[in-house]
């Protein structure tokens, strides 16, 4: 390899580079650019490439615009010649004004592979941005990137990618309201993703299930006491539960918004105001339920020494995905806190279409 970056170095390039509205190429011959950071400059050149451009939208994002998605998770729209950069964006934004610049029905694509499409919309995802993607049809890919110095990947390196291996960067002691004998242990993944952390409470044995929690990050709730959630109450409520028996482990996850990040979580609270629940809410920003990898939890574990746990969680899919991923969950620990009027609604969408014991 020598110096050149491998398959996962430029994986991650090409995110970064989608989040500063910079173009990637993917090797099966189009030119990508992300709809939320692209800019007026962008969009003008890609229009002078040959043929339509296309936007790549996901299929829940297409069943909210009632355009039909014949790649099934995925709907590729042409986008009109007449039609400007604030029309892009409205068709990917749930918070664009649709009534104004859209005249009838979008018009999707049926032939052709979707696969680029796909794994174009993956790196959005994976960058944190809102996953829409605006493509065109380029002859010569290499020699494209080439000339103007973009990230050249394939599709399939992306749709076939690993996810990054975490590496223990340090830990050190940290004494905490709950327990003076407590740990802060820094975890970060060779795929350049965020950090993740684990919260050691006094010196759990390895040899017995610990108590354990995976808790995603969530500022609104854990720092700025937000009511719309009971996230907050939650990692206060399982930190003093392990402060009172004296050992536990608490993993720390940024996977904010169930994984879409913070500013597409805000995008879901706009939604959430006009009235649909949590689930519809991504729905309709083109996000499934749950964007989050809870295998991340499991690896961190593992890494610690740690078999086994007692999970605090009402969620039955955390305990499932322990399971799958060879962490046994001798005991479901119950944690339920946080409940006010801000957030009834909230609670029983988790229970009623997300399966939350609560």
């Amino acid at each position: 390899m020598g110096f050149s970056p491998d398959i996962t170095e430029r994986l991650a390039r090409a995110r970064s580079d989608l989040r500063m509205g910079v173009p990637i190429v993917l090797s099966e011959g189009l030119i990508v650019l992300a709809v939320e950071t692209l800019d007026s400059e962008r969009f003008a050149h890609l229009r002078t490439i040959n043929g339509a451009p296309v936007l790549s939208i996901t299929g829940w994002r297409a069943k909210t615009l009632k355009a039909r998605a014949y790649d099934g998770d995925v709907a590729r729209v042409l986008v009109p010649e007449n039609m400007g950069l604030n029309w892009v964006q409205s068709v990917a934004d749930p918070a664009g004004d649709l009534a104004h610049p859209m005249k009838g029905p979008l018009q999707t694509l049926r032939e052709g592979s979707a696969g680029p499409h796909r794994a174009a919309i993956a790196l959005a995802k994976a960058a944190r941005l809102l996953p829409a993607v605006i493509s065109a049809d380029i002859g010569d890919p290499v020699g494209f990137a080439a000339a103007h110095d973009l990230t050249l990947i394939s599709a399939e390196a992306v749709l076939n990618a690993e996810r990054g291996t975490l590496r223990r960067i340090i830990h050190a002691r940290l004494p905490l309201e709950v327990s003076e004998a407590g740990r802060l242990h820094i975890f970060r993944p060779d795929d350049g993703a965020e950090e993740h952390y684990a919260v050691e409470i006094g010196s759990p044995d390895r040899s017995q299930p610990v108590l354990s929690r995976l808790h995603s990050a969530c500022l609104t709730g854990d720092l700025l006491g937000s009511l719309k959630c009971d996230c907050g109450p939650q990692l206060r409520g399982a930190l003093a539960q392990m402060g009172a028996e004296g050992v536990g482990v608490l993993l720390y996850l940024n996977q904010e918004g169930r994984g879409i990040g913070l500013a597409n979580k805000m995008r879901a609270y706009s939604l959430q105001d006009q009235g649909f629940d949590t689930v519809e809410a991504n729905h309709r920003l083109g996000f499934e339920d749950d964007e989050r990898d809870f295998r991340i939890g499991a690896e961190i574990l593992a890494r610690m020494g740690f078999s086994a746990v007692r999970l605090l969680t009402n969620n039955p899919a955390k305990v499932e995905r322990m399971e799958a991923s060879g962490i046994k969950v001798a005991e479901r620990v119950p944690l339920k806190v946080g409940e006010n009027q801000h957030n009834t609604a909230y609670l029983a969408t988790k229970a009623a279409k997300s399966g939350h014991l609560l």
